[in-house]
């Protein structure tokens, strides 16, 4: 499986080449488990299309989707830049990129944020990202998961969103895990 092309739609939401590239540079890195695995190894906090072989990739299809679709008004977003646009679509795409952890456990590991952005960080050699670049992204994804920050054991683990990115990012991945929605998919893709 060439893991780069299973997000070539999702590429064509951001704008500006150099993202899109060390993007595709951060897929070919992921474990290959990510491409295989279910959103939730336990069915309880995803939608249907999120289950099974390749769920997790569904599901971020859809927290990406989610973004995109939600940058054609302001009034939903704000004021973003398209630089801003673009990177928090960069951190969606990786955001559970390491959900199961370093090597494929059983479950979900909580605190699978902060292992992502750490994985980021150690392959900063071989992006063309900026500090700062790599900051907003690690940033953003690192609060994905919301008011979610303890772990099952009542250990505060998480940093919860405290700015409007951190906050725009933990919509669209609670958006994407909603059981009531019904995204069709067709061949791994969303069905237009």
């Amino acid at each position: 499986m060439n893991k780069v092309q299973v997000f070539e739609k999702e590429y064509t939401y951001i704008k500006n080449s150099k993202y899109r590239e060390n993007l595709k540079k951060m897929v070919e890195l992921l474990p290959d488990y990510f491409f295989e695995v279910a959103a939730s190894s336990t069915g309880k906090y995803h939608p249907s299309f999120s289950l099974g072989e390749g769920g997790l990739v569904r599901h971020t299809k859809v927290a990406a989707r989610m973004a995109y679709e939600l940058y054609r008004t302001e009034s939903v977003t704000g004021k973003f830049t398209d630089d801003e646009k673009d990177l928090m679509i960069f951190a969606l795409i990786l955001h559970d990129g390491l959900k199961h952890g370093r090597e494929k456990s059983e479950y979900t590991v909580f605190d699978h944020p902060l292992v992502v952005c750490d994985y980021i960080r150690e392959n900063r050699d071989k992006l063309t990202l900026s500090d700062s670049e790599i900051d907003f992204i690690t940033n953003v994804i690192s609060t994905h998961m919301g008011p979610w920050t303890s772990d099952y054991k009542g250990n505060e683990v998480l940093p919860a969103p405290s700015n409007k990115y951190q906050r725009f990012v933990h919509m669209c991945d609670f958006l994407a895990s909603r059981k009531f929605l019904d995204i069709k998919f067709e061949n791994n893709d969303i069905v237009e």
